[in-house]
This record gives structure tokens, C-alpha cells and sequence, in this order.
């Protein structure tokens, strides 16, 4: 038996921070974790899996997703995307913890309908490395380059609302930080101690 209760992980950070790379990586390593799975309305694309990559619904469909049924959305270039309560819950339920890179709005969202779900921050090493990452994407126009950085700056500012950060320099490092946050929020007396009390 599991004592320990479940709970969200909220992983944010700015483009070019590494946050997806790195969330990927630490659900290979950590034991009951599992990626939350959005909903969008954009059409899938080749190798996409219903039900894993994304749930994909139609306009009409997300509009009433919207009224109560999902922690989070945004409009991301055209098409929306938002984190299902009902799938959230019940992976939570199921004794799963859940891992949402969401950025920092979505982040708030999630706290808001989870109190005790864990934040984490992925930081460049510098604002210096992360617009060479962001310059890097060659095939970004200049225009959205320009955004990117401007959307960067701003979530940057979002640092103080988190309770982790990690300092994305070193791949490995930044994974095993991330993965230590994750295994020690496990062990906090809170989440042990009303479950585990009333057994005995």
C-alpha cells in the first residue's frame, strides 16, 4: 500500500529553457509519474496517438471543455489546448503523480485547482544562453524570435511563485535535480501523516 498521496508537479520555464526535454526524460526515471495529456483543437500530426500524445476534439467540443472540465487553457498559434480535470484526477487517483509543463499562466491555473501540487522553474544558465538558444531555431522568422525573447522576459518575472528552480546548464544535473525534487515531495510528513494516522 501507497501512504503517501499523490499530487501534481508543475514544470514551467521560458522557450529555450529545456523544460520538455527534461520532463521526458525524468518520466523514464521516476517510478508512478505519468505526463498530463492535453486537449487541442489541432489536427494530429503523423505518429500522434489519441489518448497519449493529445486528446483531439473539435471547436465545439473544446468550448464546452471550457465550462468547468479543464484546469488550464491557452491559445497557442491558432489552436487551443487545455489540461482535462477529469484526466488529472483520475491518474491521481489511480496513485500516479502527474507532471504538467504548462507555462507560468497555466502554472497559476493548476495550483489554483491543486493546493498542494509542487512548482518547479527551469532556468537558463543566463538570459544570455537562452536568446542563443532561441536565435538558434533557424526556423523561426524573425518576427517570432523577436516574441519568444519579449515572452521570456515576462515569465522570467514569474520566478518568485515557484517553489523549486533548477538551472538548466548541465542536461544530466538538471535532470537528476528534477527528479530529486519530485522523490523528496514523496517523503514530506504532510502527505504521509493523516492517511498513515488513521491506520492505527
Amino acid at each position: 500500500m501507497r501512504f503517501t498521496r499523490t499530487f501534481p508537479i508543475v514544470v514551467s520555464g521560458p522557450s529555450g529553457s529545456g523544460k520538455t526535454t527534461l520532463v521526458e526524460k525524468v518520466l523514464d526515471r521516476v517510478h508512478l509519474l505519468r505526463r498530463s495529456v492535453s486537449a487541442t483543437t489541432r489536427a494530429a500530426r503523423p505518429g500522434e496517438i489519441e489518448g497519449k500524445s493529445y486528446f483531439f476534439v473539435g471547436e465545439g467540443e473544446f468550448e464546452t471543455l471550457k465550462t468547468g472540465k479543464l484546469i488550464e487553457w491557452a491559445t497557442v498559434h491558432g489552436h487551443a489546448y487545455g489540461t482535462p480535470r477529469e484526466f488529472v484526477e483520475k491518474t491521481l487517483d489511480s496513485g500516479v503523480d502527474v507532471v504538467l509543463s504548462v507555462d507560468v499562466q497555466g502554472g497559476r491555473q493548476v495550483k489554483k485547482a491543486f493546493p498542494d501540487a509542487v512548482t518547479i522553474f527551469i532556468l537558463p544558465p543566463s538570459y544570455e544562453v537562452l536568446e542563443q538558444r532561441i536565435r538558434r531555431r533557424a526556423a523561426d522568422p524573425a518576427g517570432t524570435i523577436k516574441t519568444r525573447l519579449e515572452n521570456a522576459r515576462e515569465e522570467l518575472r514569474a520566478l518568485p511563485e515557484y517553489e523549486y528552480a533548477v538551472v538548466n546548464d548541465g542536461f544530466e544535473e538538471a535532470v537528476s535535480a528534477l527528479c530529486s525534487i519530485i522523490l523528496s515531495e514523496r517523503h514530506r510528513r504532510a502527505r504521509y501523516e493523516k492517511e498513515f494516522l488513521d491506520k492505527f
